[in-house]
């Protein structure tokens, strides 16, 4: 049998060995050579590199931070190295940006981010680019941030453009994202809301009603009755989520299922959907939900892989709950008017979780944008056609994107104006969420999460219901 051949990265990072900026240069080749995602990948070689505290510690901000400023320090990289990104080394390349996040993003003293870092390059076999990589940390090391910050921003007038060197993000994210606050007329927020995307989110835990209590899970959130703030270090740890009575999920996760669930007393032997469930976070919350209500939920998942996911989700909370493989857009076709609840948690851009991934603002473009849109509303309008009269659908996406969210639902109630109305979802929110949220005034009741005002990700809720 041939063996198939590994790829340049993946003989580079055979090679290196289990210190924290070793273990934080395999998880940037990774992401660079195959698209891995970076906060399901560190955490598995943390495990087996056995590190733990304070050099866990290291290795998940080296990693995470140097991916969330990637573009700032490209630019940095490039005026220090007096040529363009594209024609520096790829290894060198990753090399530098972890030089360059312990320089001007840690506490790590110069003499040890630069040595450190030249060695680094030493072992993943870029010795050629030894003497560069170490010219050009060195002429990094001579002024902080806020000096090259000030020098990449000299001549640059376009304020997106600005904000976005600033503060690590592209401008067509920083034009998508003011045009997302002044929706509400909060556009004033932009920097608030920049500065939360960068800074690392605590992880939270679901209580999943019937298995198990918030409290016994940690600190309470502020708004989510099942949800708790973790403790540190790895909470696969917790007894409870190694159970699966608790799972790891997003405080805004958590309402947008809960939005569903109780936007009215729920009747034994309704019949819920969740149109597009995979990984099945919000599954298992509807799940356990729908089982104390007397309800049957049907998840759904178009990917193979993904529906093996949802049901592992589901085995502690009720292996009975079906699980299919299909495309959601046939869903309306195939079961018109079957449902009385549906959770359409769109497939999306991901803006809203840049805090917990952070290659992603790197990696979309504005490009990516449309055809997600377009899929978005063919879901929408086959969830809509499955949908029993008096039903309630849950439009939900992660991501605040204008063109994801409100131009989506303005687009469906426009098309069918006599045939559908918004719910309230603020108003649900508000009988729900343990502490009042400041949800702003988007049309049609619409509610959005926001991590620079409500510590959670950007996650969107319509609620419709067919007349």
């Amino acid at each position: 049998m041939t063996q198939r051949p590994q790829s340049p990265g993946a003989q580079v990072r055979a090679r290196t060995s289990a210190t924290p900026r070793q273990v934080a240069f395999d998880v940037l080749r990774a992401v660079a050579d195959d698209d891995a995602y970076a906060n399901l990948l560190l955490p598995t070689r943390l495990r087996r590199a056995r590190l733990s505290g304070a050099d866990a510690a290291f290795a998940t901000e080296l990693t995470y931070g140097t991916l969330r400023r990637r573009g700032h320090y490209d630019l940095v990289i490039a005026h220090a190295a007096g040529r363009a990104i594209e024609a520096i080394d790829a290894v060198a390349l990753d090399v530098l940006r972890l030089g360059a996040h312990q320089l001007l993003g840690m506490s790590t003293p110069a003499h040890a981010a630069v040595g450190e870092t030249v060695e680094l390059t030493r072992r993943a076999r870029a010795a050629r680019t030894t003497g560069f990589v170490n010219a050009v940390l060195r002429t990094i090391a001579r002024d902080d941030d806020a000096v090259w910050t000030q020098r990449l921003l000299e001549g640059v007038t376009d304020p997106d453009e600005r904000a976005g060197i600033a503060h690590a993000h592209p401008a067509w994210l920083v034009h998508a994202l003011r045009a997302a606050l002044e929706r509400e007329g909060r556009g004033g927020e932009l920097d608030d809301l920049l500065v939360a995307n960068n800074a690392a989110p605590r992880v939270t835990l679901t209580a999943l009603p019937g298995l198990s209590e918030a409290e016994a899970l940690g600190d309470r959130t502020p708004y989510s009755p099942v949800g708790a703030r973790s403790a540190a270090g790895d909470p696969a740890g917790h007894p409870l989520v190694a159970s699966g009575a608790a799972r790891v999920q997003d405080e805004g996760s958590q309402l947008a299922a809960l939005a569903l669930s109780r936007a009215r007393p729920a009747q034994a032997g309704e019949r819920w959907l969740d149109l597009c469930a995979g990984p099945g976070g919000k599954a298992a919350l509807l799940a356990a939900e729908a089982r104390a209500a007397g309800a049957v939920l049907t998840a759904n998942e178009v990917v193979p892989a993904r529906a093996e996911l949802v049901r592992r989700a589901l085995r502690a909370v009720d292996p009975a709950v079906e699980v299919r493989v299909g495309d959601g857009r046939a869903i309306g076709d195939l079961e018109p008017e079957t449902y009385d609840r549906i959770l359409l948690d769109a497939p999306c851009t991901g803006l809203g979780a840049l805090r917990r991934r952070p290659e992603a603002r790197w990696r979309k473009t504005a490009a990516d944008v449309a055809p997600l849109a377009a899929l978005q509303g063919q879901l929408l309008r086959s969830a809509l056609a499955a949908l029993r009269p008096g039903g309630v659908l849950a439009y939900v996406t992660c991501s605040p994107h204008p063109d994801e969210t409100t131009a989506i639902v303005d687009a469906l109630l426009a098309e069918y104006s006599t045939e559908v109305a918004p719910l309230d979802a603020r108003a649900v929110l508000a009988g729900i969420a343990r502490t009042p949220l400041d949800l702003g005034g988007l049309a049609h009741g619409a509610a959005q999460l926001w991590p620079h005002r409500h510590g959670t990700d950007a996650m969107f809720i319509q609620l419709l219901t067919r007349r």
